[in-house]
């Protein structure tokens, strides 16, 4: 992008772990300045996560932190509380993923803030959200799968409950994080004043369920694990190929026939009761029973490349490897690199917004802890003394 679209927007970042600094990151490689707050001496508690590399830094925490300037700041201490707060007062966006009140305790809250900066749009990314019986409750990614039915939901029919092999309840929320901070500059640019966003863990992996819940609320019918078959599409599943490789298959009703003409599957085609998907679901059996016969006789590769010939929508199942070194993949620039300053030259997996017919989004660095502490207090007018007493008495690293 030749001017990056979130240029000259700051965000003020009070996040840890994975789901808001993910969000923080995304603003920070679409172009704003993020200024990531840590604890002096130990940081995101993501900086001692496996995997370590070789220097001791982890890649866990590259992985949602590039592109952001950090600074240590004891936000026990009253006075670094209040360099928050200077800071803060040029902000356009704080991010926080504290517990519902303890930024309120630590006079950080949206109504302290925003006191001294009405632009502000401050995010608060929290479990279960700033209301409700659950509110103070903690959780992880996987207690937001379980809690959801997510978890329920995943695995194969006979089996035990199984959690998505990503972290989807923090992925899913990052993007609402992000979404979130350009509601809000989108609605200060209208009206002229920020506001206060409450995104809830527990309510985006509720939104998640949008396909499930239609089916509950239309035939009463509490969804389970189906594996990796759909439960109202025939077929759309994964098939063991005769060489051990795994394909998924998901087709409409315009691929059937050409589905089973590669397959040799003559009798299934000329069914009219399967023409329809309808047909197909009420003869689940008959049919994937078919299917798997069949891809059970191919090679993956070549079978793959029959059906793709023939418009049917297929992909062969890959590792995280096979995938992110695909030709496809390659092509796109879907994995870049930055250089760290002590760690060397490191790969990591792009934001993926991009413009149109434009060279992908620049891969950041992520920063040393306390990295940038002195300049960015520097900037917001503390002087060089000042500097020097916080950071001998332990306020800021």
């Amino acid at each position: 992008m030749s001017v990056p679209p979130l240029q000259g927007i700051t965000v003020l970042d009070f996040s840890r772990v994975l789901a808001a600094p993910m969000a923080t990151q995304i603003l920070g490689e679409l172009g704003a300045t993020v200024i990531k707050i840590e604890r002096p001496g130990s940081g995101d508690e993501t900086r001692s996560f496996e995997p370590r590399l070789p220097h001791g830094e982890s890649a866990y925490f590259f992985a949602f932190n590039r592109g952001k300037q950090s600074v240590t700041l004891d936000l026990k201490d009253e006075r670094g509380r209040d360099v928050a707060r200077r800071l803060a007062r040029s902000a356009d966006v704080v991010v926080e993923n504290f517990l519902p009140g303890a930024m309120d305790r630590l006079g950080l809250g949206y109504d302290a803030l925003s006191a001294d900066n009405p632009g502000l749009v401050y995010v608060s990314a929290t479990g279960f959200g700033q209301t409700g019986p659950d509110s103070a409750r903690k959780g992880y990614d996987t207690v937001f799968q379980a809690l959801s039915g997510i978890m329920a939901m995943t695995g194969e029919a006979d089996g035990p409950p199984a959690k998505v092999g990503v972290p989807v309840a923090d992925l899913s929320s990052g993007l609402w994080v992000v979404i979130a901070a350009l509601t809000g500059l989108a609605g200060r640019s209208a009206g002229g004043r920020g506001r206060h966003l409450d995104v809830s863990m527990m309510d985006v992996q509720l939104s998640l369920q949008a396909l499930n819940a239609g089916r509950l609320f239309a035939l009463d019918e509490d969804p389970r694990a189906t594996g990796t078959e759909h439960p109202g599409r025939v077929p759309s599943a994964a098939f063991e190929a005769a060489d051990g490789g795994w394909l998924h298959i998901s087709g409409s009703d315009q691929h059937w026939v050409p589905l089973c003409t590669v397959l040799g599957l003559d009798e299934l085609a000329a069914d009219p009761d399967l023409r329809c998907n309808a047909g197909r679901v009420a003869r689940r059996d008959r049919v994937m029973a078919g299917i798997r016969g069949a891809v059970a006789a191919r090679d993956r590769d070549p079978l793959v490349k029959e059906l793709q010939a023939a418009d049917v929508p297929v992909g062969e199942v890959r590792t995280v490897r096979e995938a992110l070194g695909s030709p496809h993949a390659t092509a796109r620039g879907a994995v870049g690199h930055f250089e760290h300053p002590s760690e060397g030259r490191f790969p990591a997996l792009r934001t993926p917004l991009r413009e149109a017919s434009a060279e992908p989004v620049a891969v950041a660095t992520p920063p040393l802890l306390g990295a940038d502490t002195e300049d960015v207090l520097s900037g917001a007018g503390y002087s060089a003394a000042e500097i020097d007493l916080l950071r001998r008495d332990g306020v800021v690293g």
